[in-house]
Order: structure tokens, then sequence, then C-alpha cells
């Protein structure tokens, strides 16, 4: 199998996993943070922070989401499934644009 069949098959398994896997949260709630839409307060904010503003997560995010009734370990399995979902979608991006570029003829590398 090429090197880039490998990362597409190991990213599809841990899309898989975290949307499907065993886990606390409902696979209904992974999938809406990793599609970072349909959450409801508090829940919203923190994983709307997760996929765009990383750096500002706070720890009155955490706490807010503990207090409406969400349980670390489902808190840490959503907050790893807005990130992944992030980044498959940064991936796909990145791919299309790849993509786009080799068939639009331009070179593979700048000189």
């Amino acid at each position: 199998m090429p090197d880039e069949d490998k990362k597409r098959a190991a990213h599809r398994a841990l899309v898989d996993r975290v949307l499907n896997g065993e886990g606390r949260a409902s696979v209904e709630q992974r999938a809406r943070a990793f599609g970072n839409d349909g959450l409801s307060p508090p829940l919203d904010a923190l994983i709307g922070k997760v996929a765009d503003r990383p750096a500002q997560v706070t720890e009155e995010d955490l706490a807010a989401v503990k207090v409406s009734g969400c349980t670390e370990d489902q808190l840490f399995e959503l907050v790893v499934c807005a990130a992944v979902g992030q980044s498959a979608r940064l991936y796909e991006a990145g791919l299309d644009a790849l993509a786009e570029a080799t068939a639009s003829g331009r070179p593979d590398h700048a000189a």
C-alpha cells in the first residue's frame, strides 16, 4: 500500500474511532462536536473555541460545561471530537486544494 493510502486509511480509522467507538458521550453528541454544530449552551461555546480558537479556551469554559451536567470523561471525548473534526476539515481542504492545483497544471513544487 502506498504511503499516501496508508495515511488516508489511518485518518479514516481515527475519525471512525472517535465518532463510533466506545465512549461515555453519546454517538450523537460526538458527531455534533466533530461537526461543531447543534450543541446546546454552554457546550456549543466551548466546542466552538476548541475548533476555531483553541488558545482561548479557559478553565471557566470547562467549568461551565461540567456544571451543566457533562462528566469529565464526556468532556474529554467531546473536546477530542471537536479537535479531530476541525483537523479533518482542514485536511480535506488541503487535499482539495492540492488536487485543484495539480489539475490546473501547476508544478508540484516551486523551484
